[in-house]
């Protein structure tokens, strides 16, 4: 059994790594770190939680400390990181020098020497490990999940990467108010309401995609050569992201290859049997009204991206068009880390 804990435990990504992570067979949480106004109080006394399943039983009475690493035992193995992006960029280093981190949170994404990784689409990308370590001469490591739209868009473009050329991609978002956090959207801007701007959103999903379906060249990685726009959007929904993504390629294909390859689209996680990764990483749907956030976010228990409306354009050339549903805060956040940390367990450890 691995002990672990994690940063930035009173919190709704936090929140969804405990229940992620209870009665996990690998994993044991033992410590749970968060803010001053939180230290030194049983994490049950700390807490709101938000979470429709009851807080676990067996984090209730752990006391929880100031995000601090000389307060976190030195028998803690690997540690989740659910902190604030500002505050990411700062602790998260001094953490790296003795533990391991997985991080959900922006701030290291795109360092040169930290991976940024979903296991299905670029797993090799925990090379760089080494050179992380030699570089900064930290004895523990970072290694960063994407952005939550990001994931989902990734695993639904890989298959399609790897089969054929792609020339462009357009992808707008309707995007769950989870996604900002239980404080983030006011209910009288979201409520009878869209808002079509995420800050710094469009960025991340541009930037992380191509950076995820790059190649590493020794431990520089080139990112992948095709054209990314994208356009997001806040929508009066908890829980689920939707995309609606148009792909162009260089040569005209048949879509039942399209949905084929979408469908039977595997990776080292499946091949490893871990146990948070999903039986298949993208299911297809047949249904004109799918996929929908409320019927599909929970697929494999919220770890898989859910496709529909998979269909050639009519009017452009050698493009064709899907919806898509991924859990934000499951498969988009702490559930990537976690699947992030198997990978690890079983390959690094």
């Amino acid at each position: 059994m691995v002990n672990v804990g994690v940063l930035g435990a009173t919190g709704m990504v936090g929140q969804r790594f405990i229940q992620l992570l209870d009665k996990h067979p690998d994993f044991e949480i033992t410590a749970l770190a968060a803010s001053s106004r939180s230290a030194g109080k049983k994490y049950e006394d700390a807490t709101t939680w938000y979470l429709d399943d009851a807080m676990p039983e067996s984090v209730k009475d752990i006391v929880v400390s100031e995000t601090d690493p000389s307060l976190i035992s030195n028998d803690v193995d690997i540690l989740f990181s659910s902190l604030p992006t500002e505050n990411a960029a700062v602790v998260e280093p001094k953490f790296a020098e003795k533990f391991i981190v997985a991080s959900n949170a922006s701030a290291m994404r795109m360092e040169k020497d930290v991976p940024l990784v979903i296991p299905e689409v670029n797993h090799e990308f925990l090379d760089i490990i080494e050179i992380q370590q030699k570089n900064r001469g930290w004895d523990g490591f970072i290694v960063t999940n994407p952005n939550c739209s990001t994931i989902a868009l990734t695993l639904t473009l890989k298959p399609i990467y790897d089969n054929y050329d792609i020339n462009r991609v357009y992808v707008s978002t309707m995007q769950a108010v989870s996604g900002a956090g239980y404080n983030g959207v006011p209910s009288m801007a979201i409520v009878d309401n869209l808002v079509p701007f995420i800050g710094g959103e469009e960025e991340k999903m541009e930037s992380e995609t191509l950076h995820l379906l790059g190649i590493l060249d020794g431990l520089e990685v080139k990112p992948a050569q095709f054209g990314l726009t994208a356009s997001c959007h806040r929508v009066a929904v908890l829980d689920g992201h939707t995309e609606s993504v148009f792909i162009e390629l260089d040569q005209n294909v048949d879509i039942d290859d399209i949905k084929n390859d979408i469908a039977n689209f595997k990776s080292l996680p499946q091949e490893l049997d871990l146990y948070s990764a999903p039986k298949s990483p993208v299911i297809v749907k047949e249904e004109d009204n799918r996929p929908q956030p409320r019927m599909d976010r929970n697929a494999d228990g919220g770890m898989a991206v859910t496709v529909g409306r998979l269909r050639k354009d009519p009017v452009f050339d050698n493009s064709f068009k899907y919806v898509l549903v991924g859990h934000n805060t499951i498969r988009g956040a702490a559930g990537a880390s976690i699947l992030n940390a198997e990978l690890i367990n079983r390959t690094i450890l």
